[in-house]
């Protein structure tokens, strides 16, 4: 029994018969319709994300059957907070996730993952909060994985639940926007602080500039949007640095 394939990367349930798909199936012989159909039902679930599919067709009967990866944990959490990104800066936080939604995403991931059961697995996806700026329980992903290995979600991860109510739904969107304040209000006090350091130390080499913005903590993104020649020869916000004066 003779086996082909095709794999393409499409967007979660919005398969068509245009390229990639339609043309690479067309000459197996299986009907397009029916696949397009079968592959948005299975990737309704990770709409707006890209996911790898793998068609595998008998090519006797014309019989087929349909392999759904899943995108990278990333994207998930990103979907899951309602993100378009992780946070800039890794001191912000962006979103806070509830162990249900990190759970959801550790059961999708599952082959991917190497945890043996689904609290190591929870741990991983949690590792990957800490690098996006997504907190987890309303806690830093790293506090969050203290208390994981703690016990403290042992109950609800042996549930299996990943279910939120309505409430809890409410509450997060709540949260999602307070920080998201909080974010805009620390970036313009960034931005303020910067810009003091930048009229202090006028005429300044940029990288005597530079360091002492580093001293206050300010993160590299607001630095590089403040002094773009910082790198380079020449004054703050790379202006050539006033002419020393003659003894």
């Amino acid at each position: 029994m003779a086996k082909d394939s095709v794999e393409a990367l499409i967007e979660g349930g919005k398969a068509t018969a245009a390229p990639p798909l339609g043309p690479a199936l067309g000459p197996k012989g299986v009907n397009i319709g029916q696949v397009i159909a079968e592959i948005n039902k299975k990737t309704a679930d990770f709409k707006g994300m890209q996911v790898p599919v793998k068609v595998i067709i008998d090519s006797d009967t014309k019989e087929f059957e349909i392999s759904i990866g899943t995108p990278p944990a990333a994207a998930l959490i990103k979907k899951e907070a309602g993100l378009d990104k992780g946070a800039g800066n890794p001191l912000d936080h962006v979103a806070d996730l509830k162990i249900e939604q990190i759970m959801k995403i550790a059961k999708m991931k599952s082959d991917a993952l190497n945890g043996k059961d689904l609290k190591s697995k929870v741990k991983e996806i949690v590792g990957t909060c800490n690098s996006m700026g997504v907190m987890v329980e309303e806690m830093h992903a790293r506090d969050a994985l203290r208390a994981i290995e703690a016990g403290k979600f042992d109950e609800k991860i042996k549930s299996g639940k990943t279910e939120l109510t309505a409430e809890e739904i409410k509450k997060i969107a709540e949260e999602k926007k307070r920080l998201q304040e909080e974010i805009a209000k620390k970036r313009d006090e960034y931005v303020a602080r910067g810009k003091a350091v930048i009229k202090e130390m006028e005429g300044k080499e940029p990288k005597l500039v530079k360091k002492r913005m580093e001293e206050l903590e300010i993160p590299e993104i607001i630095i590089k949007e403040l002094l773009p020649g910082a790198d380079a020869k020449g004054g703050a916000g790379g202006k050539p640095a006033a002419p020393a004066a003659k003894k």
